[in-house]
C-alpha cells in the first residue's frame, strides 16, 4: 500500500468557516494518486471539520448562526 502525508496549515481569523479545498486539491494533484482514502485530522480542541458541498450560501449562514 502506498501512503502520503502532509501537514496543511490554515491561517484563521477567529471563529468562522474556512474553505481549504484548493489547498487539499493542490496537494492531492502533486501526489499523482488516482484513488484511495483521504484522512483529515484537526489538532485543536475547539475546532471542527465540516465537509459540505457549498451549493447554497444559506447553509453556511445557518451554520455560522
Amino acid at each position: 500500500m502506498y501512503q502520503q502525508h502532509q501537514e496543511l496549515i490554515i491561517a484563521t481569523r477567529g471563529r468562522g468557516l474556512y474553505d481549504f479545498t484548493a489547498e487539499a486539491r493542490a496537494w492531492l494533484a502533486g501526489t499523482q494518486l488516482s484513488d484511495g482514502l483521504l484522512t483529515l485530522l484537526v489538532r485543536h480542541t475547539s475546532a471542527s471539520l465540516l465537509i459540505q458541498e457549498n451549493a447554497d450560501i444559506e447553509v453556511q449562514r445557518d451554520l455560522e448562526r
